[in-house]
C-alpha cells in the first residue's frame, strides 16, 4: 500500500509522486501542530545550544528552531554522523541565512564542554542528549549514569558559571516511578535541574513525554525490519500499552514549554490516548500488505514496564494557556541534598561496577522500583 502524495517542502520539481505509508499514519491521529508567535518570538535572535543535536529529538528541535530565527544554533553531539546530516539538511534550505555551528565533543567531557561555553556564550541551552535505551543501560548503568547524571550536572554548572539565561532538560514519562536504570538517571537528572532552579541565576525547566514514533531505537523501524524479512514480528507482551508523540508535536511541545518557563517547572505533555503496542504491529502488518506473517510474543525485556505513567498522580497538576502542558508541582531538593546524592553516584561509578552503582542509583532515586513490583499490579 503506498500513498499517492502532494510533494513535501523537500521533494523537488514539485510533482505528486508515490510514497511509502508515513509513520505519522499509524498514530490513530490527526498530528498535532503546536507553533505559535510567542514561542517563536522568544527564540527570534537568541544564541542556542542543543545538545544531542543531531540525534532524533535533537535534530528536529533543530529544524523547528531554524524557522525561528536564532541569532545562532549550536548543535553539540558526541556522533558527528548525525550532527552532520542535520548540518547538510539545514544548509541546504537555509544558505547562510541560518548562522550553524557542529560541535563535536560529549556533555561528559567537561573541560571541552567548557571551551564550548567560552566560545559562544549560549544563552538558551536545550539538554536532548543521553542515553535513553532501556534494555541497553540496564548492563550498562555505569554509563548511564555518567553521561546521563553527570552530563546533565556539568551543563547546570557551566550554565551558572556563563550566565546562560536559560536551561530546559528534555526528560521522559519513564522518569515517573522509574523501573530502568534509564528512568532513573532521568529522574536524578529533573531532581538535579529543579534543585538548580532554587538557588541558581538561571531558569530552569524540565519536560517530559513518553515514546516518539520513528525515533532512533523506537519499536516501528524494527518492526518495519522485521516485516520486511518476511516476519515474525515480535511484540515482547500483548498488554504493552504505550503513548505515542510524532518526533516534530515532541520537539514544538519541548520548546514551548521551555519558552513559557518561569523557573523549575516539570512541564508534562498530553500524549493523548495510550495506543496498544500489538495493535501497532498489526496495523503496520496490514498497511505494509504483506500475507501471512505472524506475531509472537518474546516475554519482558529488562527493566521494562506494561504501561507507562505520564503523570505522578499523588501531584495536581497546573494548567498552562496550551492545552497539551500541564505543570506538575514537585518539592524541590535542596544544594546539599542533591550534592550528597551525587557524590553518592560518583563513589559507586568509580568501582566501575555496574552492580554497585545500580544500587547507588536506588538509594537516591526513591520512586525506583523493580519492574516485577510495578507489572504485577496490572497483570
Amino acid at each position: 500500500m503506498k500513498v499517492y502524495d502532494y510533494p513535501t517542502v523537500y521533494a523537488a520539481g514539485g510533482k505528486r509522486h508515490l510514497r511509502e505509508f508515513d509513520i505519522e499514519e499509524l498514530l490513530f491521529r490527526k498530528p498535532l501542530v503546536v507553533s505559535d508567535e510567542r514561542t517563536n518570538a522568544y527564540y527570534k535572535d537568541k544564541i542556542v545550544l542543543i545538545t544531542g543535536g543531531g540525534g532524533s529529538i535533537g535534530s528536529e528541535l533543530c529544524r523547528q528552531l531554524a524557522k525561528m530565527q536564532p541569532k545562532k544554533i549550536i548543535i553539540l553531539d558526541i556522533y558527528e554522523n548525525g550532527a552532520y546530516d542535520v548540518q547538510q539538511e539545514l544548509k541546504i534550505a537555509y544558505g547562510n541565512s541560518l548562522d550553524l555551528q557542529i560541535e563535536i565533543c560529549s556533555i561528559t567531557h567537561r573541560k571541552a564542554l567548557e571551551r564550548v561555553f567560552e566560545k559562544y556564550h549560549p544563552q538558551i541551552i536545550i539538554n536532548a542528549a543521553a542515553h535513553k535505551h532501556v534494555p541497553l543501560m540496564e548492563h550498562n548503568c555505569v554509563e548511564a549514569i555518567y553521561n546521563n547524571v553527570f552530563g546533565t550536572q556539568n551543563l547546570v554548572e557551566l550554565c551558572e558559571e556563563y550566565g546562560a539565561e536559560r536551561f530546559m532538560m528534555v526528560s521522559t514519562d519513564k522518569a515517573v516511578n522509574p523501573t530502568n536504570v534509564m528512568g532513573a538517571t532521568k529522574r536524578m537528572c529533573e531532581m538535579i535541574v529543579q534543585s538548580a532552579s532554587t538557588h541558581g541565576k538561571v531558569k530552569y525547566s524540565a519536560t517530559r513525554f513518553g515514546n516518539v514514533l520513528g525515533s532512533a531505537g523506537s519499536v516501528i523501524p524494527l518492526f518495519k525490519r522485521q516485516i520486511a524479512n518476511g516476519g515474525p514480528v515480535t511484540v515482547t507482551d500483548k498488554r504493552i500499552i504505550r503513548y505515542f508523540m510524532t518526533i516534530p508535536e515532541a520537539s514544538q511541545l519541548v520548546l514551548q514549554s521551555g519558552a513559557i518557563a518561569n523557573n523549575g517547572e516539570l512541564f508534562v505533555l498530553d500524549m493523548g490516548q495510550p495506543v496498544k503496542i500489538m495493535d501497532l504491529a498489526e496495523n503496520m502488518i496490514r498497511l505494509s500488505g504483506v500475507q501471512e506473517i505472524e506475531i509472537i510474543e518474546t516475554g519482558l525485556r529488562p527493566g521494562e514496564k506494561l504501561y507507562e505513567e505520564l503523570l505522578v498522580k499523588t501531584e495536581e497538576l497546573d494548567k498552562t494557556d496550551n492545552s497539551m502542558i500541564f505543570i506538575e508541582r514537585d518539592t524541590a531538593l535542596n544544594k546539599e541534598e542533591i550534592y550528597k546524592k551525587i557524590k553518592v553516584l560518583r563513589e559507586a561509578c568509580d568501582t566501575g561496577d555496574d552492580l554497585i552503582a545500580k544500587e547507588a542509583l536506588r538509594s537516591v532515586v526513591p520512586t525506583f522500583k523493580t519492574p516485577e513490583e510495578v507489572n504485577k499490579e496490572i497483570a
